[in-house]
């Protein structure tokens, strides 16, 4: 199953084709229009064969990598949410400095830390309050700059980045060590009896990367394939309805994979999560990652930028690889407190 997600995880994403046909050339006087360039299916420009062959060799040193710290937890776990976090943000404060906003970086940076390692520490309550405190302490910072007239874009414009990035990513630290949280929910409830254990995090947290990771890798090849009626024309050009249809499916059915290789390797970790309920859960996963990269499309276009950073090379920024994990990450940890709250009560 790992290896197969590493193959499939960075599927280059469409992007626009240019044709490097001249419109018209001059034979004897009279101008001849070439013939349709028709792209062979077993070649590939060599600008897509050179980020093909870089995204693939980022993916060979980040997923394992990523892997085994979701396998191994604890602080190498948590150090890398934060890192990928602050990376993410800061991307975004880039994203609207391009626009004319003067975000408080050091501030929202210093509160996305405080977020996520609340979240390591506690639970989604006291991160949640330490994000009001944020909101009051950057209200109160923007007091103290002269500039009034930036006030509206600055401090809107922080308190999103703490929210969008690190408050939607602190929930990757609270799906890994779910069995926590779930244990402050339930009321003093036996977990083991509807198949929760201490370390059920580590398949939760791989199960919900497999299907928006492979949900993503469906649309683009389902798109490149069949796609003719867009998505979001508005948003991302290249997006087609069949191309989602296309990740929904592979991306649910990477659930299922996922299931079943937990099932037979490590079954006392996956038991928590019926076959039903991981069909469901990756339908809405799908459609929940969809929205997210979208989301960030959005921001993207508005901002007139292709990519969020260069950091990654072949893929771009941190946020462009987490994007639809951002939503994804919250969606599955909700989802799963209100079914283990039914199956216990």
């Amino acid at each position: 199953m790992a290896e197969f997600v590493v193959r499939m995880l960075y599927a280059p994403r469409v992007t626009d084709e240019v044709s490097d046909e001249p419109a018209g050339v001059t034979e004897g006087g009279e101008t001849v229009h070439p013939r349709p360039s028709t792209p062979l299916p077993d070649r590939a420009p060599p600008r897509a064969l050179g980020d093909l062959a870089s995204r693939l060799l980022t993916a060979s040193v980040l997923i394992p990598a990523v892997l085994y710290i979701i396998v191994i937890g604890g602080y190498p776990y948590l150090a890398t949410v934060l890192a990928f976090g602050l990376l993410a943000q800061r991307e975004f404060y880039q994203l609207i400095e391009g626009k004319g906003a003067r975000p408080l970086t050091g501030a929202g940076l210093g509160f996305g830390a405080a977020v996520i390692g609340v979240a390591w520490l506690s639970s989604e309550y006291h991160a949640m309050l330490l994000m009001t405190a944020s909101l009051l302490v950057l209200m109160v910072a923007q007091l103290g700059k002269a500039r009034i007239q930036e006030s509206l874009a600055s401090i809107s414009g922080t308190f999103f980045g703490v929210f969008y990035v690190a408050w939607l990513l602190s929930h990757a630290v609270l799906l890994r060590f779910f069995y926590r949280s779930a244990e402050a929910h339930s009321g003093g409830e036996s977990l083991s009896a509807i198949g929760l254990v201490p370390e059920s995090g580590i398949f939760l947290t791989i199960y919900c990367l497999a299907v928006v990771v492979l949900c993503d890798a469906g649309a683009y090849f389902a798109g490149r394939s069949w796609g003719r009626r867009k998505l979001a024309p508005e948003i991302s050009p290249n997006k087609s309805i069949e191309g989602a249809l296309g990740g929904i499916v592979l991306g649910t059915a990477a659930g299922l994979a996922t299931k079943a290789y937990f099932d037979f390797f490590w079954p006392e970790l996956s038991e928590v999560l019926s076959w039903g309920m991981a069909l469901g859960f990756g339908l809405v996963l799908c459609v929940v990652g969809i929205i997210g990269d979208l989301v960030e499309s959005l921001l993207k276009r508005d901002a007139e930028v292709k990519d969020t950073g260069a950091l990654l090379p072949g893929m771009g920024g941190v946020l462009d690889r987490i994007d639809a994990p951002l939503l994804a990450f919250p969606a599955m940890y909700y989802m799963m407190l209100g079914y283990v709250w039914l199956r216990l009560y």
